[in-house]
């Protein structure tokens, strides 16, 4: 099973950047992130496909987070700016051995394999 050891979050204000980082013990097929905010269901973010290094962000963050990638230690870094208090959330590093570029809806919580610990971002208005 692929270990995942994310970093980054914190507390932010309104308006401001965050980096989180995701590292696998070996290079799955899909991996990115998943958030759960309070009192709701964890849900997609973003994710890239490392076999065709294809990306798919959900609509509330799309042009404000970024994933690049440093594909000599397998890990993925989520470049999180204009945040708002909407982002509050745990963040959860996810992976798959499938790969899900081409049905980017199926990868739901229920699709992934391995876990990171979370992370808590904090955005204050």
């Amino acid at each position: 099973q692929v270990q995942l050891a994310e970093s980054g979050g914190g507390l932010v204000q309104a308006g401001a950047s965050l980096r989180l980082s995701c590292a696998a013990s070996r290079r799955p097929a899909t991996q990115g992130w998943f958030r759960q905010g309070p009192g709701k269901e964890r849900e997609f973010v973003a994710a890239m496909s490392w076999v065709g290094g294809i990306m798919k962000y959900a609509d509330a963050v799309e042009g404000r987070f970024t994933i690049s990638r440093d594909n000599a230690k397998n890990t993925l870094y989520l470049q999180m700016n204009n945040l708002n208090p909407d982002d509050t959330a745990v963040y959860y590093c996810a992976s798959s051995i499938l790969d899900w570029a081409r049905n980017w809806n199926g990868f739901k919580s229920s699709a992934v394999g391995s876990w990171g610990q979370g992370t808590q971002v904090t955005v204050s208005s």
